[in-house]
């Protein structure tokens, strides 16, 4: 029979201010993650990555390759685009960062406690 030290054979019993603590600090980790996987950051973050790497390839393509697109540097301008974008949204997710969760309304056996 194995042993699990993280499982002892008692139970223990919470207490309500355990159970409040860990449910607050869950919540704080939910809404960190929230933040830190916000689509907004993803979004932007690579089209500014990309529209550097697209803006210097403008910048360095040469007269045969500027020719062969009709005379205009698509790269450098998708690049400039690309990187007006990525900041867009950067600076969006900075001005209107995502609200924290809304705490949980309670189980109704509290509700009718109170």
């Amino acid at each position: 029979m194995s042993e699990h030290p993280e499982r002892p054979d008692r139970h223990h019993h919470y207490t309500e201010d355990e159970v409040a603590r860990e449910v607050t600090d869950l919540e704080g980790k939910s809404a960190t993650a929230a933040r830190i996987f916000d689509l907004r950051r993803i979004i932007g973050g690579l089209f500014v990555l990309y529209g550097v790497i697209v803006t210097i390839t403008g910048i360095t393509d040469s007269q045969a390759a500027i020719d062969k697109a009709q005379g205009v540097n698509i790269n450098l301008w998708t690049g400039i685009g690309m990187l007006l974008l990525g900041i867009f949204f950067l600076a969006w997710l900075k001005l209107r960062p995502t609200p924290p969760p809304l705490p949980p309304e309670g189980l109704p056996e509290e509700r009718e406690g109170e």
